[in-house]
């Protein structure tokens, strides 16, 4: 080999080998995948009235400035804001929820009111005796 083709070879060789310690110490996946991430929101520990409930999911969205009079639910359970925000008297107590939020609601005499700029959406998880 002479001087030239010693150098072109000695160089790709070298800038081959810097590759792939760059790989190595710092590996791109093309494909990389998302992860799945688990959270707690919400935990209550709840005496059921018996062995069979009757376990509902509902979508409930309050146009802006709306406010639900006074009610009752069939049973107790977590609730979630999907989004806008929320102000809910239950009994003595206020609470006032944004998009995330979660909160348990007894089954006790309550209101809820939109206070947010736009519509607002709650989804309510409901433990009710089975009729």
């Amino acid at each position: 080999m002479n001087k030239q083709r010693s150098f072109n070879f000695l160089s790709r060789l070298i800038g081959l080998s810097a590759a792939l310690v760059i790989v190595v110490l710092n590996p791109v996946d093309a494909k990389e995948k998302p992860q799945f991430q688990r959270k707690v929101l919400s935990a209550h520990k709840v005496e059921l009235p018996s062995n069979q409930v009757n376990a509902k999911t509902i979508k409930v969205t309050f146009p802006p400035a709306f406010k639900t009079p006074e009610h009752v639910h069939e049973g107790p359970g977590p609730r979630y804001v999907v989004k806008g925000k929320l102000k809910v008297i239950e009994g003595d107590h206020v609470g006032v929820y944004s998009a995330g939020d979660t909160f348990w609601e007894t089954g006790s005499l309550m209101s809820v009111e939109n206070v947010g700029t736009g519509p607002a959406e709650l989804i309510i998880f409901e433990l009710a005796p089975v009729k």
